[in-house]
């Protein structure tokens, strides 16, 4: 298995708010995914506030999702762009507890979910 080499977090800015370099060491401590670090065909269940969602990476950030009663009821191709607080600083890649999961299905406009409690490999 060939694995990518995962560039390291950049280093913080005296430019950052505080509250960003807090949020970015919090992400690290409670835990996540990194997908870049995941084989395809890695499977991972998100339980969310309000979801239960299952993941089948397919390499990079292309997955098949599932979960949601409307929006992907059953398996669909999508694209998890990673993680967020709730604002405009998206951590790339990355599904975190504590966080917000940002994903798009083709066609259709980005998707937040609530506040992620636990994500896990199968």
């Amino acid at each position: 298995m060939i694995e990518a080499e995962i560039p390291p977090l950049p280093p913080s800015s005296p430019h950052w708010p505080d509250l960003f370099q807090r949020q970015i060491v919090q992400s690290e401590m409670e835990g996540g995914v990194d997908l870049r670090r995941l084989p395809p065909g890695s499977v991972l269940e998100v339980q969310t506030q309000n979801r239960a969602y299952t993941i089948v990476t397919r390499g990079y950030n292309d997955v098949e999702i599932s979960g949601h009663p409307t929006l992907c009821p059953e398996p669909i191709a999508a694209r998890i762009h990673g993680s967020t607080w709730g604002g405009s600083l998206l951590k790339q890649h990355f599904i975190g507890r504590g966080m917000q999961m940002e994903f798009q299905i083709s066609g259709c406009l980005p998707v937040t979910t609530t506040r992620i409690l636990d994500v896990r490999e199968k």
